[in-house]
């Protein structure tokens, strides 16, 4: 495509403009074949979306965090999950 912007013609064909840059000097240097007919060719160039990640997976589990909460001169040391300490707070703030 003689006279044919990079950027234009990788646009066209979904492609970036250094994938194109990436074919001609592999072309120049004989890594890729021409086809017969030498007339510029493309391939169509299929893009696949990125599968779904589904559920989403819980970390591992580290040891429990040691936690002290004071309510009303009354002290609770407990070791606990974050994510029941996350549970028991918020169920303290609905309680209000």
């Amino acid at each position: 495509m003689p006279g044919a912007q990079v950027a234009v013609v990788a646009r066209k064909h979904g492609a970036t403009r250094s994938q194109v840059y990436d074919w001609r000097r592999r072309l120049r240097l004989g890594e890729l074949a021409l086809p017969e007919s030498r007339e510029p060719l493309f391939a169509p160039l299929l893009v696949e979306e990125a599968p779904s990640p589904g559920l989403p997976t819980k970390p591992a589990k580290s040891a429990p965090a040691k936690f002290e909460i004071v309510i009303d001169g009354m002290v609770i040391r407990t070791a606990v999950e974050v994510e029941q300490l996350a549970q028991l707070i918020r169920a303290v703030r609905a309680s209000r």
